[in-house]
């Protein structure tokens, strides 16, 4: 075999240089001959004894050489494989399957296997799938965790096309076959590192007392100043229990500066301080309940306090009494269980018609719009608005795509009216057609943009105002000229029957419209039982004034017959779930507006003795509508907000798209079973 073996390149050329010089002397030689006979033939005698020694060290050198060299490549691709045997990175030979056809020992002492593993690598790495293995891409990359450790695993495409047409005994055509090359790089000191230094992030914080100046009114004076000292000592000493700095802003609010591992601690126990500072009693009538606002990862410790700033503005804006987490990616809420309570001034109220008034009277013209499936409490709120701004003197007109048959018979009583035009009501595309920038936008009863009546006015009005009395979420209208949300607030009929009082002096609404704005307040507060304080029956009282009627209220919500045995059905097919909430299905069969017959059943359930909360379910126009309701034990806003819902803590919903009613009722149980278990409910 060494005979075959013939040297080439630089080597070689090398190896022959002495036979070229050689001949480079030999025509020397001739030269001399020319001028020297003598000299010649003494040159020549050299050059015949310069070729001898030149050609036996030649032929006696290169098989010395040829083994030197066939000894040298044998040893170099042991070493070579020793390197991997010993090398310190965890490396590994896959097959396009995934199955380990060769390992080195650092790998091995990985994955606690001795030499000869043959397994596929999803057995020990269940992140490295086939589909994970490099394909159509040379080389991909991802993350494991293995026991204890975590690892950057690269894996890299070794084709074995080529080896394969060069074989001599393997023959194939077009073949495509591939090794996989894998790596592990151990980052676990690196991740540990940069979770330490995440830990010490710095967090901020707001402590508000959402009821600071009821409580001190429900005790005697002498003791208020210690009803203080113990709420400032037990928040004191909560936060300095997980190592952050609380500072005293004003009489009622806190600044708190932790590390976001503090921030961890907190969440375990779910803000537990929440019902701590409850527990602070020194024959207070009224318990002290707190709202808490926390920003993190912020690109700088401003970021920081404005994300805490919109967090606290977020739990009050939902009643209080609860924590608010928001950092760049999510907004978080823990708490949340107490009610509402009612402020029993109205100077808010004042303010807020003042700031309605001067923005309705800068414009041309006002459009009001609420939600969805426009119920009884928006369409009246949208009158009264109506009302304000015909009392301002400006043209008003009200978006309503699809009537109810709840709402039908209030909207009858301004169709064809001689007093109103007929352009008070208007579709979605009449509305959008007539926006402009002269155009004031009233959004009430409602606080998401995605679901108000007609989303795209929000984006063509520059001035935009919000009258509701729902919780606010994560997703709310942004960049509102006048926000007026009132989460204690029993409907948006009542808070616009506030404004009405003080936009003008001795302000005038029509029978039919006081009727409009009653019922509002009747339907959401069930008949004045649900969610019902002073302010509610002072609103009512200012609209019998005007001329509201009981009676004839009544008789525009008298039930249909189908309707009435609808919801009778829900309630008797109703399903006791977990012994503390009743799960029911609504009939949707010859109803025109099953979605209200649904609410009106959750109400219907919560007259059962031992049911803390209600939900039934309605199928209406390709979606499932949840309607949840409680009295005073559970909160179902927080319940549907999990479902991508929302509302007030005592009446809630939510709609789902794509599934069966059967499937919503599975995610219902399994929302409530995981609240349970969490403690959130």
């Amino acid at each position: 075999m060494k005979k075959r073996i013939r040297l080439k390149g630089k080597l070689k050329t090398y190896l022959q240089s002495s036979l070229y010089l050689g001949i480079l002397l030999a025509l020397v030689n001739v030269c001399i001959f020319l001028i020297d006979v003598k000299a010649g033939l003494l040159l020549a005698a050299f050059l015949i004894f310069y070729f001898a020694i030149v050609c036996a060290l030649l032929f006696y050198n290169r098989p010395i050489i040829m083994n030197e060299l066939i000894s040298f490549a044998t040893q170099y691709g042991q070493i070579q494989r020793q390197l991997l045997r010993d090398l310190e990175l965890p490396h590994a030979l896959l097959d396009d399957a995934g199955k380990v056809i060769w390992t080195n020992k650092a790998f091995e002492e990985v994955i606690h296997k001795q030499k000869g593993y043959r397994k596929s690598i999803t057995s020990l790495f269940p992140e490295i799938t086939k589909d994970k293995l490099p394909g159509e891409q040379d080389h991909t990359e991802l993350q494991l965790d293995y026991e204890t450790r975590n690892f950057h695993a690269k894996m890299k495409k070794i084709s074995l096309k080529e080896m394969i047409e060069n074989s001599d005994i393997v023959q194939t055509m077009d073949y495509e076959g591939y090794l996989v090359a894998l790596y592990l790089f151990d980052e676990t000191a690196l991740k540990f590192a940069l979770q330490e230094n995440d830990d010490q992030s710095l967090a901020v914080g707001l402590i508000y007392l959402d009821n600071y100046e009821e409580a001190l009114d429900s005790v005697e004076e002498v003791r208020r100043s210690l009803l203080i000292a113990l709420i400032d000592r037990k928040v004191n000493k909560y936060i300095a229990g997980i190592d952050g700095i609380i500072k005293k802003m004003e009489k009622d609010k806190y600044l708190v500066v932790m590390r976001k591992k503090s921030l961890k601690q907190l969440k375990e126990v779910r803000f537990d301080l929440l019902e701590d500072v409850k527990t602070v009693n020194i024959g207070n009538e009224m318990s002290v309940t707190l709202s808490i606002g926390i920003g993190l990862d912020g690109l700088t410790y401003s970021q920081n306090y404005e994300f805490a700033r919109t967090s606290i503005d977020l739990a009050l804006g939902r009643g209080g009494d609860q924590a608010v987490v928001k950092s760049p990616e999510s907004i978080t809420y823990y708490g949340g269980k107490s009610q509402q309570v009612e402020k029993n001034t109205r100077v808010k109220a004042r303010v807020k018609a003042h700031a309605l008034r001067e923005i309705i009277t800068g414009k041309d013209q006002v459009i009001v719009m609420g939600h969805r499936l426009t119920d009884v409490d928006s369409f009246g709120a949208g009158v009264g608005v109506y009302c304000i701004a015909r009392a301002l003197e400006k043209k008003a007109h009200i978006v309503i795509n699809e009537a109810s048959t709840s709402v039908k018979p209030l909207q009858d009583l301004f169709l064809n009216h001689p007093d109103y035009e007929d352009d008070m009501f208007l579709n979605s595309q009449q509305a959008i057609e007539m926006a402009d920038d002269n155009t004031v936008l009233v959004v009430v009863d409602v606080n998401r943009p995605i679901i108000t009546e007609c989303p795209e006015l929000l984006r063509i009005c520059k001035t935009i105002v919000v009258l509701d009395h729902h919780r606010q979420g994560s997703d709310t209208i942004e960049n509102a000229t006048l926000s007026y949300v009132e989460p204690y607030a029993s409907s948006a009929c009542e808070m616009v029957a506030e404004i009405l009082q003080y936009i003008g002096d001795g302000i005038k609404i029509k029978n039919n419209e006081a009727d409009s704005l009653y019922a509002g307040i009747i339907i959401d507060t069930d008949n004045f039982v649900a969610k019902t304080g002073v302010r509610t029956f002072e609103a009512a009282a200012f609209l019998r004034r005007s001329g509201a009627d009981v009676t004839r209220v009544r008789k525009l919500f008298r039930e249909d017959y189908i309707e009435y045995k609808a919801k009778a059905e829900a309630v008797r097919h109703a399903e006791i779930y977990r012994g503390d909430y009743a799960i029911s299905q609504c009939p949707n069969e010859g109803i025109e507006s099953p979605t209200i017959v649904g609410a009106q059943a959750a109400n219907e359930l919560l007259d059962i003795k031992g049911i803390k909360a209600s939900f039934v379910l309605t199928e209406y126009q390709d979606k499932i509508y949840i309607s949840a309701r409680s009295i005073d034990e559970v909160n179902v806003q927080i319940i549907t907000e999990r479902m991508g819902g929302g509302g007030h803590m005592n009446i809630a919903g939510a709609q789902m798209e794509g599934i069966t009613v059967d499937q919503a009722i599975g995610t219902l149980k399994a929302t409530l079973d995981t609240m349970i278990e969490e403690g959130d409910i």
